[in-house]
């Protein structure tokens, strides 16, 4: 009788009136106890570690994790599933007010304190009894409904799914779910693609039975405390010189997953501010930004393990080793200057690096960023905000990078012009979070006198004899292959990788000193996912400078009466005002180039000289023929990298393609990245009446380039011929779809997740530094 009671009750609820949700919850399992997983519970049969955090992440962090995960529902710690979810969306770029900060690890420690911030459990918090535990767990809710209503057996989903980039989320709490249910009988988790195998169900429905236990986390092996302890110490020394020193390397490594040298299976760490000393527990310092006031009388910088899964969209992996440290040593703390003073935290100095580090010798600030250029660059791409729209549409969708030689910092000509243009390098969150939408202004005419004064230097330098050659141009030192990178935009995400990766790029870039520090402080120190439009508007708009100041530096190689030409070719239509008003200041260069060119069209020349220059250096790890290396194949391959115009725009940003040898049972994992052409990327809106589809190109990658993949393609090398010839000839959405009908392996398919599971464990195994989990949430529903 109880039991028959119990279940009417229950449907009651689940059916019934949504102001009565909450009193009958109550009622039938007690009232809702925000501090039950303030201290987690332990034992249970199922091991959280072991059993339960495998299957979440190969089947829900691939779509939870980050501040792009639905509902703010972060599922790669127990922290994060603990925490719950929130409405709340992150990405908004027209709110008038900065957000509350909501960072899982550093805003709050306690769930009950994640309640006081509007998260709602996604585990019941109610009495713990099995069968609450499963009544009144979203999590366990989603799980059921999923197995109760799966997918559709169609290829591409019924519209009723939402699959769009700013979609509305249904965020519902357990009081609401059965309205949920209702309203979206299909929603179940995983959303959009299939459902859990019934081992992996039981598995995870089980341990929530339980109560979802945690095991006590066993202490750091000693060999990592051993590493932590000795970089502690390092990054914690007493002198002026090395406080300095470790502020700017804290400001600069914050979002790293740090690894030891001797990490064969890597494990990452985190630096982190602390009001404490090594040796005593870390007391989190939760600023907004790095730089803002810790408000403690000394700042200590700590080490801690990553709690979260390991996740390629936001992963910038940052080696610590001897040789590291030794150049450290050498470039800040052997060299002889002199530090009388720690500079402030006030928010106009602190966020202008060149005034808060001008003790420091900028070769030193630039060798240190340069060491690692990919990590550096790469931040503007992930940094700690997952994706950037904000930032990427003002880049083209494939470019190479390049650096002035470090040896140029010793011009005393140089460290002049950055001396006397400090406060014409301000950046845009000196206006904080809520920033004014006119600010942009000022900045455009900050950037015009800079531009103004740097091509006055030039001229003068040009004019002394200085030649202009490739000698200008970092080369590695003939060893770090950090000399040459290529970014590859997919939308609002995108890609850093070593070396200089396809055809002929879009555009390319020289970067200086100045302008990698800027692109550090305007996109990754200073930039705030939870800020205001104000603030989002200035930092894409003087992002727009920083651009076109890399492409000028770039243009500078060339002949002087072809760099207009050439600009003209990479801005067509009519450029805004605003950054014609800044480029005309560059213009006032008038040095002629030192490199001899031999061909009408110096563009491809120079490319072509670039990679000559560089190719000692240059990274090759995705040129295809680390795969299959049968000329066959690799002519197959070839003949897909060079389809130009419709057929390239017609496929997906990124593609992951499993090319199978039936024969001998191996398969090899490539790229391909479909690369969008523009008339130009001057403007923040419009986008897409800017299109040139029939410049489009496509580039193949080996391995796995791009976090974000938008559809799946398994093809037999018997096949590969016939797929690069149906690629190079479709014409239409419909040719399209002939071609994921025979080769796709879309979200819906039963083989989704085996699909998922051996890309994931190929990639794993090759590149054990560089692999995260992929992102699923741009998966194409056609």
């Amino acid at each position: 009788m109880h039991k028959k009671l119990f279940f009417i009750l229950f449907t009651l609820v689940a059916s019934g009136c949504s102001s009565l949700a909450v009193y009958n919850w109550d009622a039938l399992f007690g009232t809702a106890d925000p501090t039950r997983f303030d201290s987690p519970p332990s034992g249970g049969s199922v091991s959280f570690q072991q059993q339960v955090k495998p299957i979440l992440d190969k089947r829900c962090v691939v779509c939870h994790a980050c501040y792009d995960a639905p509902c703010q529902l972060k599922l790669g710690s127990y922290e994060g599933i603990t925490r719950g979810a929130n409405s709340n969306y992150i990405y908004n770029s027209s709110r008038l007010l900065a957000e509350t900060t909501t960072r899982l690890h550093l805003d709050a420690e306690l769930t009950s304190e994640w309640r006081n911030l509007d998260f709602f459990p996604v585990l019941n918090e109610r009495d713990n009894t099995p069968g609450a535990n499963i009544a009144g767990s979203v999590l366990a809710q989603m799980l059921i409904q999923k197995q109760q209503h799966p997918l559709p057996k169609k290829d591409k989903l019924p519209q009723s799914f939402d699959f769009k980039l700013h979609r509305d989320q249904q965020c519902t709490d357990i009081e609401s779910f059965a309205h949920y249910k209702r309203d979206y009988p299909l929603w179940g988790m995983p959303y959009g693609l299939p459902a859990l195998s019934n081992q992996q169900h039981d598995t995870l429905i089980k341990w929530i039975e339980e109560g979802a236990p945690v095991t006590e986390q066993k202490p750091l092996d000693k060999k990592w405390q051993a590493y932590i302890n000795q970089w502690e110490g390092f990054f914690n020394q007493d002198s002026l010189k090395a406080q300095l020193m470790s502020r700017y390397m804290y400001e600069h490594l914050f979002p790293a997953h740090l690894y030891f040298e001797d990490s064969d299976q890597p494990v990452f760490f985190e630096i982190v501010r602390s009001a404490t000393p090594p040796g005593q527990k870390i007391q989190i310092i939760a600023t907004r930004r790095p730089y803002d006031d810790p408000k403690v009388e000394r700042v200590y910088y700590r080490i801690r393990p990553i709690k979260d899964t390991v996740v390629l969209k936001t992963h910038m992996p940052y080696l610590l080793s001897q040789s590291r440290m030794a150049k450290w040593h050498t470039w800040f703390l052997n060299d002889d200057y002199q530090v009388d003073h720690l500079p402030s935290y006030e928010v106009k100095k602190a966020s202008n690096p060149f005034l808060t580090f001008a003790q420091i010798p900028s070769y030193a600030r630039y060798r240190f960023m340069l060491e690692e250029a990919q990590y550096t660059i790469m931040g503007f791409i992930k940094s700690p905000v997952c994706r950037g729209h904000v930032a990427l549409n003002v880049i083209n969708d494939h470019f190479w990078v390049t650096f002035t030689h470090p040896k140029l910092r010793a011009n005393p000509a140089v460290e002049t012009l950055l001396q006397t243009q400090i406060h014409n390098l301000d950046l845009p969150a000196e206006a904080s979070s809520s920033a004014g939408l006119l600010n942009w202004i000022n900045y455009a005419r900050q950037e015009k006198r800079y531009a103004e004064a740097k091509a006055q230097t030039m001229n003068e330098q040009v004019n002394k004899s200085t030649d202009v050659t490739l000698d200008m141009l970092w080369d590695g030192d003939g060893e770090n292959d950090n000399a040459a990178l290529t970014i590859f935009r997919h939308y609002d995400s995108a890609t850093v990788i070593k070396g200089l990766h396809g055809n002929s790029p879009q555009t390319a870039w020289v970067v200086t000193y100045p302008l990698l520090e800027r692109i550090h402080y305007l996109l990754v120190a200073g930039f705030d996912v939870f800020g205001n439009v104000g603030h989002q508007l200035n930092t894409r708009i003087y992002m727009d400078f920083l651009r076109m100041e890399g492409e000028f530096n770039f243009l500078a190689l060339l002949p002087k009466d072809h760099r207009e030409q050439v600009r003209s070719q990479w801005y067509q239509g009519s450029p805004d005002r605003v950054k014609e008003y800044v480029y005309e200041a560059a213009k006032n260069y008038q040095g002629e180039t030192s490199i001899v060119f031999n061909s009408n069209n110096p563009l491809t020349e120079l490319y072509q000289m670039l990679q000559a220059k560089l190719a000692p250096v240059l990274n090759r790890e995705y040129h295809i023929s680390h795969g299959f290396n049968d000329a066959t194949t690799l002519d197959h391959l070839d003949k897909l990298s060079k389809i130009r115009g419709l057929a390239a725009s017609l496929m997906p940003q990124t593609s992951l393609l499993e090319l199978v040898d039936s024969n001998n049972d191996e398969s090899e994992y490539y790229s391909i990245s479909s690369n969008s052409a523009y008339t130009n990327i001057s403007y923040l809106f419009g986008e897409a009446n800017r299109r040139q589809p029939h410049d489009d190109s496509l580039t193949i990658s080996y391995g796995v380039l791009g976090a974000y993949p938008n559809s799946f393609l398994r093809v037999d090398k018997a096949e590969l011929a016939q797929f690069v010839d149906r690629v190079s000839a479709l014409q239409s959405q419909e040719d399209y779809i002939e071609l994921l009908n025979k080769w796709a392996i879309r979200r819906s398919s039963d083989e989704f997740w085996s699909f998922s599971d051996r890309a994931h464990a190929d990639f794993q195994s090759k590149q054990p530094v560089r692999f995260g989990l992929l992102d699923y949430n741009r998966l194409d529903n056609q």
